[in-house]
């Protein structure tokens, strides 16, 4: 059970902190240089709409395995870099909630209006959060791996 829970825990952060590699740093830059505005917008909101429903899928899965397998082990008992784990996985998740819940309905709504200014700059609050959460998604890889050597 714990090696599912494991692949479960896994998949859900190689999906949401690959995607957040692939949108901030692949997808986003080539657009902006390519597409202007009225092109651009609606593309970014389409493809987050798409990656957002893998989020949600990916945290649930993330949280859930995870909180499983501390569980298991005993919270009390269990390495204190799973603890930091479970830290950044909950800041990350409520990030992502601040995302999801206010920034990309105003978002659609600028993209639906073709308010190119308003829909640009909330985009771009988007922007600054998805690098927020990839740094911390990085942190956490870097817990993950050397979290038993960091306590030395």
């Amino acid at each position: 059970m714990r090696a599912i829970l494991l692949l479960l825990h896994l998949s859900g952060v190689i999906v949401w902190v690959g995607g957040m590699f692939f949108a901030h740093f692949c997808l986003r830059s080539v657009a902006t240089l390519q597409l202007p505005p009225p092109q651009r917008l609606p593309l970014l909101a389409a493809v987050l709409g798409r990656f957002f429903v893998a989020v949600v899928v990916s945290i649930v899965a993330i949280l859930a395995s995870g909180f499983a397998i501390m569980g298991a082990t005993g919270f009390g008992q269990a390495p204190i870099h799973w603890h930091v784990m479970s830290g950044i996985g909950l800041a990350m998740a409520a990030i992502f909630g601040v995302i999801y819940f206010l920034h990309y309905p105003r978002l659609k709504a600028g993209v639906a209006l073709q308010d190119w200014p308003v829909a640009g700059a909330v985009m771009n609050r988007i922007r600054v959060l998805v690098a927020t959460n990839l740094l911390l998604g990085v942190l956490t890889v870097v817990v993950a791996t050397l979290g038993t050597h960091l306590g030395r």
